[in-house]
């Protein structure tokens, strides 16, 4: 009987056209899947009489290889034919489409060169997570609990008990860093930062800043100038003068705004500079000793200085970028303008 059957389902292989992709299909479904009659077939074997089992296997095995030359040699020629229609309808005098590449972003670019600065005299880079807690972010910097900073309208809360939130400095990544690691600290701490305000041409509610650490016996303030004075002629050139303001910050006492001659006018006087001749890039000032207890330092033994800037403010000054949201928004056009940067 199974004999009988694979005679017949020789001759129905042998005699199946398979004219287009749906021919091909139902023959591979009617004979060559696992769920097909030839499968079918196989499991019929079991039947067979043990002195007839090797004859009949064979005849099965070649009934198989039949189904599946002729199935492989149908999708061959199937798409072979399916080559020239696949152009069909394609209009050759059109022009081709430009296979560019793009560009490094600008403020990747000015990050790395920040970085490259800082790492030519000692610092390390150190990184933390842009979803803080309250004590990271505000409460072991001195941001009393009653600061403006800690209002629904500047900060971007995530839940309550406790206090999770967006960062909005890259100063917790120094205190996670003080937290962990003994002094000497030398470190920079670049990242992205959030906070609720409303988005112009000198605003954004996303931006990146960079910020330095150091902690060890006998910082000065001078000590913070120097580094600053260095940093400020190795990215925007020997010319530029630095000033230090009087400001306050609650992590650092003293503490100054940092000021460069403007970049644009060089210090002429411009709508940049609002005719000032000088620019605001960052705060800086030798870290509370408040602060450095709260990280588990001795604030009678060790002494630091800390810095921080915006990495947009200082790729507007550099390439003399007028509007903030040009970082964001994606035009390739202005992006390639720093492709020989």
């Amino acid at each position: 009987m199974l004999a009988e059957n694979i005679k017949r389902l020789t001759q129905a292989v042998e005699a199946y056209a398979i004219e287009n992709k749906e021919h091909l299909e139902n023959f591979r479904n009617t004979f060559v899947s696992r769920k097909g009659q030839i499968a079918a077939l196989f499991d019929e074997m079991k039947t067979v009489v043990p002195e007839q089992r090797k004859q009949v296997g064979q005849e099965l095995n070649q009934l198989k290889q039949l189904a599946q030359q002729k199935l492989d040699a149908a999708q061959e020629a199937l798409s072979q034919n399916a080559t020239p229609n696949a152009l069909e309808g394609l209009d050759f005098t059109l022009p081709p489409v430009p296979n560019t590449l793009g560009t490094r972003h600008p403020l990747s670019k000015v990050r790395e060169e920040i970085i490259r600065i800082f790492e030519r005299i000692g610092f390390n880079v150190s990184e933390g997570p842009e979803m803080e807690d309250d004590w990271h972010n505000f409460s072991a910097l001195n941001f009393p609990e009653n600061h403006p900073a800690r209002d629904m309208q500047d900060t971007f809360f995530l839940s309550k008990n406790p206090d999770m939130l967006l960062r909005t400095h890259t100063s917790s990544v120094q205190v996670r860093v003080m937290e962990h690691q003994k002094p000497p600290i030398r470190t920079l701490s670049p990242g992205r930062v959030f906070r609720n305000e409303a988005i112009s041409a000198r605003a954004h509610c996303v931006f990146h800043q960079v910020e330095g650490l150091f902690v060890d016996r006998g910082v000065s303030f001078k000590d913070l100038k120097d580094t600053l004075y260095y940093f400020v002629k190795e990215l925007f050139g020997p010319e530029t003068q630095i000033r230090f303001r009087p400001s306050f910050f609650p992590f650092t006492e003293p503490s100054a705004e940092i000021d460069i001659t403007c970049h644009i006018c060089k210090g002429t006087g411009c709508n940049i500079c609002k005719g000032s001749g000088w620019v605001e890039i960052g705060g800086s000032g030798m870290v509370d000793p408040q602060v450095l207890e709260n990280c588990g330092i001795d604030s009678k033994e060790f002494s630091g200085f800390a810095f921080g800037m915006g990495i947009e403010r200082i790729t507007m000054l550099k390439y003399q970028i007028k509007d903030l949201r040009l970082f964001t928004e994606n035009d390739a056009r202005f992006l390639r303008q720093f492709e020989a940067v």
